[in-house]
C-alpha cells in the first residue's frame, strides 16, 4: 500500500513552525510496509488543499492529513476532504458531547465555533480526542482511504498511536512487510568523497544505502525492506558490514551515538582524563562533552581562553609567541593544550584556536583558519584545518574535527 502525507498550515509554509508530525507518522507507516512516495505541506487554503488531496488520492491509497481541524475559519481541512470525496457535513453527537465535556471539565465557555469541529463527512467514522477538542477522521470511499489528525503533537501522536495505527495495520494484512532503517555516522571525510568510496554499494536495491551531509559530518541510511524486523535486520546488519569494510575507521557509530559520546566512552574504557583548552569554540567543545551523561569521569576542565592575555594567564602561552607568531598557529594551538594539561593534571588536553569569521582574516590565515593542538602520553599532534560556513558553521566543525581527531589518534595508538 502507498501512502501521502499531507500538513496543513500556512504557519508551516511560513517556517514559523518545523514540522515534526510529519517524519513521525512516515516512520510509523514504514513499520507498517507502507510506502510513502509524496509529503506535501499547503497553507490554509481551501482552493490549494483540495488540489493536493485530488492529486494524493490519484497515486496513493491512502491520505492521511495532519493539521486543520481547529475551530477557526480557515480550518477547512474536513470540509474539503467532504468536497473532494462528495460528502456532506454532518454532526457526530459522540464528538460533540467529547468537546462539551472537555469545556465543562475547565469550568470555561464554549464557543460555537467550537462545536464545528464535531461535524464530519456523513460516511466517516470520528477519531477520539482524549487530549484536544479537535477530533479526527477516517473515510473510506471509492477504494481509498483519507485520515485527517489535528496538528498539535500532543494530540496527533496518541491519536495515530490509539487509532490509526491500529486500523491501518489491519488494512495492509497485519504489515506482511516492514521498512527499517539504520543510520551508519561517519566523520573526518566528505561527503562526496565518502559516496565516491562506496559508490558501488549505493546501486544496491535492497537494502539500500544513501548518503546525506551534517555539519562536520556524513551520514548513511540503510533501508531495508523484509516480512520482519530480524529478516530487515539481517539485511541491514550486511550492508553496514560491507560499508565498514570500505570506510573503515571513518566510521563512528550508529543511529543515536554523537561524536562526543562516543569519544567519552573511549577515554572512560582507558580511564583517560581530559582537558580543553578553547578559543574561537568559545567552549562549543566542552558543551559537546558536558552533554554526555557521566561525563565528569573524563572531563577534568574546559578553559575558554578567548583573548590573549587569558591564554597567557591561564594556561601559560607565552606571551613571545604570540607576538612572534600570532594567537592562530600551530604553536599556541599546542602550547595551549600543554599548559591545559600541565594545570589541570589531564591525561589529555585539546588546544583550539582559530579564525571563526566574518572578519580576521588575512591573505595568510584566512576565515575558516583552525590549528588543533592535541597532548597526550602516547604522542601529541597538531592539525592546520580550513573550515567553511559562516561563524557558526566555523565554530561547529572545528568542535567536530577536535572530537574526531582526538578519537582518531586513540584509536591509532590502540586505545580504542
Amino acid at each position: 500500500m502507498r501512502a501521502e502525507i499531507i500538513s496543513v498550515g500556512t504557519e508551516l509554509l511560513l517556517g514559523d513552525i518545523v514540522d515534526t508530525n510529519a517524519p513521525y507518522l512516515s516512520r510509523q507507516l514504514s513499520t507498517l510496509g507502507i510506502d510513502v512516495y509524496y509529503r506535501v505541506t499547503v497553507g490554509d487554503n481551501t482552493a490549494r488543499l483540495a488540489d493536493a488531496l485530488k492529486e494524493a488520492i490519484g497515486r496513493a491509497d491512502i491520505v492521511i492529513t495532519i493539521g486543520g481541524l481547529g475551530p477557526t475559519e480557515d480550518d477547512l481541512t474536513k470540509e474539503t476532504i467532504a468536497q473532494v470525496f462528495g460528502e456532506q457535513m454532518v454532526a457526530d453527537p459522540a464528538s460533540e458531547k467529547s468537546i462539551r465535556d472537555f469545556f465543562a471539565r475547565r469550568g470555561a465557555h464554549i464557543a460555537e465555533s467550537n462545536l464545528k469541529q464535531a461535524l464530519k463527512p456523513e460516511t466517516s467514522i470520528a477519531i477520539a480526542n482524549s487530549t484536544g477538542t479537535a477530533p479526527g477522521i477516517i473515510l473510506e470511499k471509492n477504494g481509498k482511504i483519507a485520515v485527517a489528525l489535528p496538528g498539535p503533537p500532543g494530540e496527533f501522536i496518541p491519536m495515530l498511536e490509539d487509532s490509526v495505527i491500529p486500523y491501518l495495520s489491519k488494512k495492509s494484512g497485519g504489515a506482511p512487510a516492514i521498512i527499517l532503517s539504520r543510520t551508519l555516522k561517519v566523520a573526518g571525510i566528505g561527503e562526496s568523497a565518502a559516496e565516491e568510496k562506496i559508490k558501488d554499494l549505493i546501486h544496491s536495491k535492497d537494502p539500500t544505502i544513501a548518503p546525506y551531509a551534517k555539519s562536520g559530518e556524513v551520514h548513511f541510511r540503510i533501508t531495508a525492506k523484509a516480512p520482519d524486523k530480524d529478516s530487515a535486520l539481517e539485511k541491514i546488519l550486511g550492508m553496514e558490514a560491507r560499508a565498514r569494510g570500505i570506510l573503515g575507521r571513518c566510521v563512528y557509530g550508529t543511529d543515536n551515538d554523537m561524536l562526543e559520546s562516543v569519544l567519552v566512552r573511549m577515554l572512560e574504557g582507558r580511564g583517560l582524563t581530559l582537558a580543553l583548552a578553547e578559543s574561537c569554540t568559545g567552549g562549543i567543545v566542552s558543551h559537546r562533552i558536558t552533554n554526555v551523561p557521566g561525563s565528569s569521569k573524563t572531563l577534568l576542565a574546559g578553559i575558554v581562553a578567548y583573548a590573549n592575555k587569558a591564554k597567557t594567564t591561564l594556561l601559560g602561552v607565552p606571551e613571545g609567541m604570540i607576538r612572534k607568531v600570532g594567537a592562530v598557529s600551530p604553536e599556541v594551538a599546542e602550547a595551549m593544550a600543554r599548559g591545559a594539561a600541565e594545570r589541570t593534571g589531564a591525561d589529555i588536553a585539546i588546544g583550539i584556536t582559530g579564525i571563526a569569521g566574518p572578519g580576521g582574516g588575512t591573505r595568510e590565515k584566512p576565515v575558516g583558519l583552525v590549528y588543533i593542538g592535541i597532548k597526550t602520553p602516547f604522542g601529541d599532534l597538531c592539525t592546520k584545518n580550513i573550515l567553511g560556513g559562516n561563524r557558526e558553521d566555523v565554530k561547529w566543525r572545528a568542535s567536530q574535527a577536535a572530537l574526531n581527531q582526538l578519537r582518531m589518534h586513540l584509536i591509532e595508538h590502540g586505545k580504542d
